[in-house]
């Protein structure tokens, strides 16, 4: 088929790959434009524009879609069969939408119709579902509504984090996008109006612990909002970022954010977690033992005071 292919992140680039490998024309490929990125704030091409380069693709980086009549106009010019959306980051109009001949497929990264928007796979964890997976579906003018066309699940454990979620949902997509535009491509499914649910954009605050809850809720929120955006507290006032953690079963009256012993087993609302990767100002990601070696903690000593 003669596609274009609209994707930014590293999760958009397996699908990228297969439908490449799988011998489809990809006509053009869209991306985010290049943003100033890391410590020296250098302008960095997407992931997905990195690969499509690879490829030896065409890349176009719009700013905006909605009120760009050039592009609506250069997007119909390429007469496309079919255009994959995965993460791409913009909302196409009806414009766009309506193009291709067998309309948009979007990649989805998890069973709508529960969690629709931006942050699926974090949502999925934080809420404890047991499983997750991805749904390739017609795109409309809302918000992740259109109909399902194909679906595949995982399993969520006690040691899923974002990262191994969002890996396994990466080489879920391409394989279902590969399967479905791979046979005849019928109206798909309406999403049932029940079980509804929304994963809202991130936020860095979002990353906040509250030592108050309970500890397997913060066991999820560490889980889900690593390495985006991340999870942290204070020490002495200093902002201190938490990179692993597991339940411990270490009992106490002691208050929320509670160092309870040499190991950094930390007193939560109902539980206590032990805090096993963290990070201070200036320096990067280490193990616990590597960190008490530099920075004793004392017991008794109250995180996010």
């Amino acid at each position: 088929m003669r596609l274009a292919f609209m994707g930014t992140p590293d999760f958009a680039v397996p699908a990228l790959l297969a439908l490449h490998a799988a011998g489809h024309e990809i006509a053009a490929v869209y991306s985010q434009p290049p943003r100033p990125a890391g410590r020296g704030q250098s302008v960095r091409l997407s992931p997905v524009h990195q690969a499509a380069e690879t490829l030896g693709l065409p890349v176009r980086t719009p700013a905006r879609l909605r009120t760009n009549a050039e592009e609506h106009a250069f997007f119909r010019a390429l007469k496309l069969d079919a255009a994959v959306v995965a993460a791409y980051g913009l909302i196409l109009p009806a414009a766009m939408l309506d193009a291709p001949r067998l309309g948009c497929l979007n990649i989805h990264a998890s069973l709508l119709p529960r969690w629709r928007g931006a942050a699926p796979i974090q949502a999925a964890i934080l809420a404890g579902d047991s499983e997750s997976g991805v749904t390739i579906m017609r795109m409309d003018e809302g918000l992740d509504t259109g109909a399902m066309l194909l679906s595949d699940q995982v399993a969520l454990t006690p040691s899923t984090t974002a990262t191994t979620l969002h890996d396994a949902l990466a080489t879920m997509g391409a394989r279902l996008i590969v399967t479905t535009l791979g046979q005849p491509i019928g109206p798909g499914q309406a999403q049932p109006e029940q079980g509804v649910t929304y994963a809202a954009r991130l936020a860095r605050e979002d990353g906040r612990i509250d030592w108050s809850r309970d500890a397997a809720v913060l066991d999820r929120q560490i889980r889900a909002l690593t390495p985006w955006p991340g999870t942290f507290t204070t020490l002495d006032g200093q902002v201190l970022k938490i990179g692993g953690a597991t339940p411990a079963p270490t009992p106490s009256a002691a208050a929320p954010g509670t160092i309870l012993d040499d190991a950094l087993t930390v007193a939560c609302g109902q539980g206590a977690l032990r805090i096993t990767r963290l990070q201070r100002p200036g320096r990067g990601m280490m193990d616990a033992d590597s960190f008490l070696r530099g920075q004793p903690v004392r017991r008794g000593t109250v995180l996010g005071a």
